[in-house]
C-alpha cells in the first residue's frame, strides 16, 4: 500500500502538471494559503484533503492512488517470509510462475486445472504478499523487477533443488529447439560477472520474446523452459580423486 507521503508527492507533481499555484489551491479549499503550504511541506494530511485537492485538480483519488503505484520501486527479490508463502501452497506456486510468464487468468484455467474461483483467489494471495497489483477484471501489474531472481538458497529454489531438479536433466535435451551445454574451464575471475550479464541478456530476450508471441495461436507455441547457470564448481566424484 502507498503511505500518505507518497500520495502528497504524486499531488504536489499534479498541482505542478496542472500549473495550480498554492494561492489557487488555497481558494479551491477554503484554506489561507500559508496553510496550504505548511500542509503540503509536512507531507502529512488526512485521506479526506487529499480527496478534497483531488476534486479541486478533478483528479480520481483511483487514478492517483494507481499513479504512486507505478512508480513504487520493482522488487528484485522477496523475503523469506514471502517465499514461505508461495510455496506453501503448490496451487498458488503454480500461479506464481504463471505471473511471472505474464499470462492472464483466461489462461492458466484454460491450460490448468483451476477454476476461475481458484485463479481470483490466488491472484489475490499474490497481491497480498506483494508480487502482484491486482487491478479490476483480475488483471493485474507485475511488482518484481526485470532482474528479479528468487533466492539462491530460499525456499521457492530449494523446492526446485528437491522437486524439479532432477526431473528436469532426465529429458534427452533432443528434440527440436533443445540442447544442453556443459562447458568447463578456468577463466580469470574478473571476467565471471562479464559471462553472467551474458547469460542475463539471454534469459530476458527469452522473457521478452514469450511476450511477444502471446500474440499467436496456441499450435504455434510450444513451452520451454531454459536454465542457465554458471558457478564455480567441480564433480564430487572428481574433487574425492584430487591430490
Amino acid at each position: 500500500m502507498s503511505t500518505t507521503a507518497d500520495l502528497v508527492t504524486a499531488l504536489k507533481k499534479e498541482l505542478k502538471t496542472a500549473q495550480m499555484t498554492y494561492a489557487d489551491l488555497a481558494q479551491a479549499l477554503g484554506m489561507a494559503e500559508s496553510s496550504v503550504k505548511r500542509m503540503l511541506a509536512k507531507g502529512d494530511m488526512p485521506l479526506s484533503r487529499i480527496d478534497a485537492i483531488c476534486r479541486a485538480l478533478a483528479l480520481d483519488f483511483a487514478d492517483l492512488a494507481r499513479r504512486v503505484a507505478d512508480e513504487q520501486p520493482l522488487l528484485k527479490e522477496l523475503t523469506q517470509e514471502q517465499e514461505k508463502a508461495v510455496v506453501a501452497d503448490k496451487k498458488l506456486l503454480l500461479m506464481a510462475i504463471c505471473v511471472l510468464s505474464q499470462w492472464t487468468l483466461e489462461q492458466v484455467t484454460g491450460y490448468y486445472r483451476l477454476t476461475e474461483a481458484e485463479g481470483i483467489k490466488y491472484l489475490a494471495q499474490l497481491d497480498r504478499i506483494g508480487i502482484i497489483e491486482l487491478r479490476p477484471l483480475n488483471r493485474y501489474r507485475l511488482k518484481l523487477a526485470k532482474t528479479f531472481r528468487w533466492r539462491p538458497h530460499g525456499p521457492v529454489m530449494n523446492y526446485f533443488r528437491d522437486h524439479a531438479l532432477l526431473d528436469y536433466f532426465a529429458g534427452g535435451f533432443d528434440g527440436l529447439g533443445e540442447g544442453v551445454l556443459l562447458v568447463h574451464g578456468n577463466i580469470s575471475r574478473s571476467l565471471a560477472p562479464a559471462f553472467m550479464e551474458r547469460m542475463q541478456r539471454v534469459a530476458q530476450d527469452f522473457a521478452q520474446q514469450h511476450l511477444a508471441d502471446q500474440k499467436l495461436p496456441d499450435r504455434e507455441r510450444e513451452g520451454y523452459t531454459l536454465l542457465l547457470a554458471m558457478r564455480s564448481w567441480e564433480f564430487e566424484a572428481f574433487a574425492v580423486m584430487r591430490r
